[in-house]
């Protein structure tokens, strides 16, 4: 509770934080897995556990949509990660079998573990599955599928509002892949009790929102789109209505990003710097880490990857309680790297 009126305190007195002055230093950089014990992974997400401890997870099989891909879980504690960890399958019955996509962990003011993920044939298709640990995953819950009406986060992780409730990031996709809309979610703390909440998405086509706090009742989403560029939408009132949306100056290859506002509300966007390409693929072989002060005029300061091709992609990113940013993102979709910076 103190940290959140620390940061509520900050984010009212901050007005515009000198972002152009702002530089990120290297602390770490490494692969999570030394050995993976499958083909493929993708969509990670990483969250922090009690004792300065970390957990990411991530799907991995044969190939991304293949009926063998799980999710998969490791934890950084005494300085490395530990091996990976299966926790979730998409079995149904004996004779069938689904792949999982897109873990989200999230751990709540009160210390409770929350793991969403997806099961079915496609994106189009998916239902959305929660387990849950009030042990930082020792012991997990069964799992419990979402009921049809909600998906729970679609790739970046929730939000806590101050009253308690969690927001959720979420997004459909039409079975002819033609329509993408966003929308919220939102519940209780024990993620019990949940609503819709609506986005007008107009002419746009966009998914996978992420979610930016600013001064008062103000947030922001940052959304990955088909129109070349990270698309926005703010709202006023803690996310109960959401305005327009709007194309940001920031290139977006068809590509998943993240962001996450700062203890001093600086805010931080990991996203591949490119237009998109002819094929879904393309643009995701650069990777940069950007500052903001208002969520509007974005300033790179970090490059995590730099190449000509290969596949770099679907960050997440968030800041421990030491101050330290974490980053780990889809390293050639054969292992997932990660990044942790000084953002000062």
């Amino acid at each position: 509770m103190k940290l959140i009126i620390y940061i509520s305190a900050l984010l009212l007195y901050v007005t515009k934080l000198p972002a152009q002055k702002v530089r990120a230093t290297l602390v770490r950089n490494e692969l999570i897995m030394q050995n993976p014990p499958f083909a493929a992974c993708h969509a990670s997400t990483i969250t922090e556990l009690a004792g300065h401890r970390l957990m990411a997870a991530w799907f991995g099989g044969s190939r991304e949509s293949a009926p063998d891909v799980c999710i998969y879980t490791a934890v950084y504690e005494n300085g490395q990660w530990t091996r990976p960890l299966r926790i979730a399958d998409g079995v149904i019955n004996d004779t069938l079998r689904y792949p999982c996509w897109n873990p989200v962990l999230f751990r709540t003011r009160a210390g409770r573990l929350l793991l969403f993920y997806k099961v079915g044939k496609s994106p189009r298709e998916w239902w959305g599955m929660l387990r849950t640990s009030g042990d930082d995953g020792k012991h997990w819950s069964a799992p419990r599928r979402l009921p049809d009406s909600l998906l729970g986060p679609v790739k970046d992780k929730p939000v806590q509002l101050a009253n308690g409730d969690i927001l959720y990031p979420s997004s459909t996709e039409s079975s002819d892949e033609k329509q993408w809309h966003i929308h919220l979610e939102r519940s209780d703390t024990a993620a019990q009790h949940w609503t819709c909440i609506p986005v007008d998405n107009g002419a746009f086509g966009v998914i996978q929102p992420t979610i930016l706090f600013h001064r008062g009742d103000s947030l922001q989403l940052l959304c990955r789109s088909r129109q070349n560029y990270i698309v926005q939408s703010w709202s006023g009132d803690q996310g109960a209505t959401w305005g327009p949306l709007t194309k940001t100056t920031l290139p977006n290859p068809n590509s998943g990003i993240d962001a996450v506002t700062l203890h001093n509300g600086l805010q931080v966007l990991v996203y591949n710097p490119a237009d998109a390409g002819k094929q879904w693929y393309e643009g995701r072989s650069k990777l940069n880490v950007a500052v903001s002060a208002d969520g509007r005029h974005w300033k790179d300061v970090y490059v995590l990857e730099n190449r000509d091709e290969g596949e770099f992609s679907y960050p997440a990113v968030i800041q421990t309680s030491d101050g330290l940013l974490h980053i780990t993102y889809t390293a050639d979709r054969k292992n997932i790297r990660h990044v942790v910076l000084r953002v000062k």
